[in-house]
Parts: structure tokens; C-alpha cells; sequence
């Protein structure tokens, strides 16, 4: 469903005066917003937007990222930061503010949602300083390059990973990005894209990754075992040691991924790891999969790859190669859809479009070079979308169910969306706020319906969608009515408004199984 041009106008005058407000130049002649959308395992658990639909603006120096995210009216405010030039230490300062929480020697995205990091123009390079993601969800970073970031000597930046999700982490996307260091651990670098400490639902597409001791890691320890669900496709590692990737425990999706020059090990899947390895190219490299360095095994299915001039160690207590003839000794389901590029056409697609400042060119499984969706990302098109005029059929799951909030007008009570009577509703204490509706025990919910009461149609604005038990992202957008997600089952649903114009009045927040 596309805005209506009185709200296209209404986001594009907010962005000034957020341009004003941080000293942050607006772009308004090139297109800003990821091109296409999300892959991957990144398209689940409610999918990763980033900063659609919400404002954009320009920076030039990590201050100015800073006082962009520290500008918004919340930390869930989606916004679209459009990046050009170098970002480095000398130009990068902690920002504060109530919708942020930054540091001086790093891009910091800590306790924030729905932001989207883009380079235009010229290029984005992010210089001896790492992107460092926390505690977050919804987060887009594309079209970016990261180099040589240190964990000791000087400068040092974000634990030296050139982008690092630690924390709770949910929903990223990374795409055509170029992520590269200049040695190993010895020279002072770590890894180039890690995953710690419960991150979930990551996509790494169209990026190259290189000269590197470390590509990166899912999991930090063999006790670190509560990340996953990460897919790397068409993508370049090249002149790395290991770790492309390393898994302890979780499932991870490789697909159409060109590796070359990898001189330890690659796909290390340890600790009870599963990893799914689809029509790769590996060459002039080292045992490119298995169980290294640990007794603690993992496992891979594996399909229609390619190995040319591949090198296999012999199996000992602390090391079992998949190779020389791998074979799958697991099974894993993939719950999204991916066009599949024959193997033997990986490398020439790979070049054609992987890392930064590469058109954002694609591949549809056709084994040539697409230029992206000009489809814009902030205005969904897709017929499978409900239609908000059309009500869902079925039971009402929220009649007679409990309801709570974090905030609420004098007057009104969060019992008021659940009670069937559209002549009641529910406010929040300002324009932002969120409302739930909770069971005793769980329930399944796949669809909810937000009834605006009268007089106040269109006054929500941007939203999230929350699973209260596991504090993942069902959905976001903009506007009411009603929202489709991946069927879930959960003891309280909430309903977190966060951007609105003038107060919202919420008549009924329906919840229905299908």
C-alpha cells in the first residue's frame, strides 16, 4: 500500500526540520533507502526494514551519524542516515540524547531500533573505526566500506571487528559492504564480522570480506550457543586465515559464496552448529569445511559445490575435515525462498557484484548481474500485504483477554482496546506508547487488527509489532489496520507506537490465529 502524497510531504518536512535540529545536511536528490530488501534469514521474525519509512538525512563525520540517531523523537524512530565520505576517530565524538547511546570511538547502535546506514555519493569508508551494534533490532547497513580496525595497538575501535552485533541482537541486514583488514591477529586485528551473545536472524549478502586473519564468528565460546539463524550469500572471502565463518552452535545458510585463498580452515561449524552450504565456489584454499581446532562437533548438508585446487588435512582428535569427498551428515530446513546461482558461475557473478560502490547490482539465479528493484523499500507494493479495509475473519482472541502498557492519557484505560466497543479507546500519554493484550497461557496469533477510533484516523504513524516473551519484532510499518506476521505463539503481544501525529486513539487492538 502506497502513502498517501499528503504523508509523503508530512515525512519529507519532518526531515528538515530533523536536518536543522542536528546540523546534518538533507540529500534529497539520490535515493537513499536500501534498494530491493532484505534476504535471507534476515526476512524473518517479523523482517528487517531499517529505517523505511521513515526520515533521511546526511552525514559526513561519525558526529553527525551520532546526533542524527540522538535526534529522533525515539530510539525506535525509524530513520535512514545517508553516509559519504570518511568516517574516523578525528571526526567521530559521543553524542547524547535520550533516543541514544553512543561513544566516541565507535558507530555506535546500542538499545536503538529501525535505523538504516547507506553510503552515497562518492563512498562511505569508515576508517580504523568499527560499527558496533547492541542490545538493537532492525538494522540495515549497506553499500559501506570498514577497514582496518584494531583490538590493540593504536587507534583501537569496537573490539577490533569491523562490524560487531553483540547483545540481543535481532534483524540485520548487511549488504554490498567491504569489510577488510590489513593481517591477522599479531598485527592487532580480530575479526571482520562477528555475532555474540544471543544475536539471531542476520543476513551478510553482496560484501567482500579479505586480507584478514579472522572473516568473523556465530558464537564467542563453546557455551555461546544462543546465536544463529544467519545466512552468507553471494559474497567474496578472500586472503583470510579462518573463520569464514566460525559456528558454535545455532543454523547458518551458505549460499553462492565465492572463497579463495583461504590458507587455515573456512566453514568451521563446531558445538553442536548446523550449517547449510549450497552451490559455493572454494578455491586454491584449505580445508574450506568442518570441525576444527575442538572436539566439540558440528555438522552440514551440503549441495552443488565446487572445489578447485582444495587441500584436505587428516582427520585427528581435534580436527575432522569434511573433505576430501564432503558429504552431508545432517539435514537443514530453510524457511525462505532463494533463487540459486549455478556454482560454476559463482566467482564471475561474485565479482560483478559484491562489496561496496558496486552499482548494489544483484543476482535472480540466472547466473548475470541484475541492477537492483528500483522499487521503493519505504512504500511495499506487495499484493500479499492485507488489505487494511479488509478485517480478518475468525474469533477475536483479545475479547476477554488482559492488557497492560508503558504509558497511558488521564482517562482512558488499556482495557478500552479489548472490550469490543468502538466508542471506547485507548491513549498514550503523548504520541508515543505502547499497549498489549496478554493471556494466561499461550496462544497462537498470526494477525491483529488496529482500530483507530473516530475522529482520530491517520494519526498513527510508524509502529512495531513485539513478541513481550521474547522481545523479537513481528512487524513494523506505518499506519492501522490490519498486520500480517509469521504465525507465533506467545503469553502478551504489544503494540508499540512510535511516531504519530497528535495523540492516538486505539477503539480496538484485535488479535486473531489466522
Amino acid at each position: 500500500m502506497r502513502r498517501p502524497v499528503a504523508l509523503r510531504l508530512q515525512a519529507a518536512l519532518g526531515t528538515l526540520a530533523l536536518a536543522a535540529a542536528t546540523g546534518v545536511v538533507l540529500s534529497m536528490p539520490e535515493a537513499a533507502a536500501a534498494a530491493g530488501g532484505a534476504t535471507g534469514y534476515a526476512t524473518q521474525n517479523g523482517g528487517t526494514t531499517g529505517g523505511a519509512g521513515g526520515q533521511t538525512v546526511r552525514a559526513t563525520t561519525g558526529t553527525a551519524i551520532h546526533q542524527a540517531l540522538c535526534g529522533r523523537a525515539s530510539s525506535s524512530t525509524p530513520i535512514t542516515i545517508e553516509v559519504e565520505g570518511t568516517i574516523n576517530h578525528g571526526n567521530t565524538s559521543k553524542v547524547s540524547g535520550d533516543s541514544c547511546n553512543t561513544a566516541a570511538d565507535k558507530i555506535e547502535l546500542k538499545q536503538i531500533s529501525n535505523v538504516t546506514l547507506v553510503g552515497v555519493g562518492n563512498g562511505a569508508v569508515f576508517d580504523q573505526l568499527g560499527i558496533h551494534i547492541r542490545e538493537a533490532s532492525n538494522i540495515v547497513i549497506q553499500n559501506v566500506t570498514v577497514r582496518n580496525v584494531k583490538k590493540s595497538g593504536s587507534p583501537t575501535s569496537n573490539g577490533g571487528d569491523a562490524i560487531g552485533m553483540e547483545s540481543d541482537v535481532r534483524n540485520v541486514w548487511v549488504d554490498h559492504t567491504t569489510l577488510e583488514a590489513s593481517g591477522g591477529e599479531s598485527e592487532g586485528y580480530d575479526g571482520l564480522f562477528d555475532m555474540k551473545a544471543n544475536t539471531q536472524y542476520v543476513t551478510l549478502s553482496y560484501s567482500t570480506l579479505r586480507n584478514s586473519g579472522r572473516g568473523g564468528l556465530i558464537g564467542s565460546s563453546e557455551s555461546d550457543v544462543s546465536n544463529g539463524y544467519v545466512t552468507f550469500h553471494h559474497n567474496l572471502y578472500e586472503n583470510i586465515d579462518s573463520r569464514a565463518p566460525l559456528l558454535r552452535g545455532g543454523t547458518a545458510h551458505m549460499y553462492n559464496n565465492h572463497y579463495k585463498g583461504l590458507s587455515k580452515s573456512g566453514i568451521n561449524s563446531r558445538a553442536g552448529a548446523k550449517a547449510k552450504v549450497d552451490s559455493n565456489y572454494f578455491e586454491d584454499s584449505k580445508d574450506v569445511l568442518g570441525t576444527f581446532y575442538t572436539d566439540a562437533a558440528g555438522s552440514w548438508q551440503v549441495s552443488g559445490n565446487i572445489y578447485d585446487n582444495v587441500t584436505w588435512s587428516q582427520p585427528g582428535e581435534d580436527n575432522n575435515p569434511a573433505g576430501p569427498d564432503p558429504q552431508s551428515n545432517t539435514s537443514v530446513s530453510i524457511p525462505y525462498s532463494y533463487p540459486l546461482d549455478d556454482a560454476s558461475c559463482v566467482p564471475d557473478v561474485v565479482s560483478a557484484t559484491a562489496g561496496a560502490n558496486k552499482g548494489l547490482k544483484v543476482s535472480d539465479g540466472s547466473c548475470t548481474p541484475q541492477n537492483p528493484d528500483p522499487t521503493d523499500p519505504t512504500d511495499p507494493t506487495d499484493p500479499t500485504d492485507p488489505d487494511p479495509t479488509d478485517p480478518p475473519t475468525g474469533t477475536n482472541l483479545s475479547i476477554g483477554a488482559g492488557s497492560d502498557g508503558s504509558s497511558k492519557a488521564s482517562g482512558t484505560s488499556y482495557g478500552d482496546v479489548r472490550d469490543g466497543d468502538l466508542g471506547t479507546y485507548w491513549s498514550p500519554a503523548g504520541t508515543t506508547g505502547s499497549v498489549s493484550v496478554k493471556w494466561s497461557s499461550a496462544t497462537t496469533v498470526s494477525k491483529i487488527n488496529i482500530r483507530e477510533a473516530a475522529g482520530s484516523a491517520g494519526a498513527i504513524g510508524s509502529y512495531r509489532v513485539l513478541n513481550h516473551d521474547s522481545g523479537a519484532v513481528l512487524a513494523s510499518g506505518s499506519g492501522a489496520g490490519v498486520i500480517g506476521f509469521q504465525a507465533v505463539s506467545l503469553k502478551k503481544i504489544t503494540f508499540e507506537i512510535t511516531g504519530a501525529s497528535g495523540t492516538p486513539r486505539i477503539a480496538e487492538f484485535e488479535t486473531y490465529a489466522g
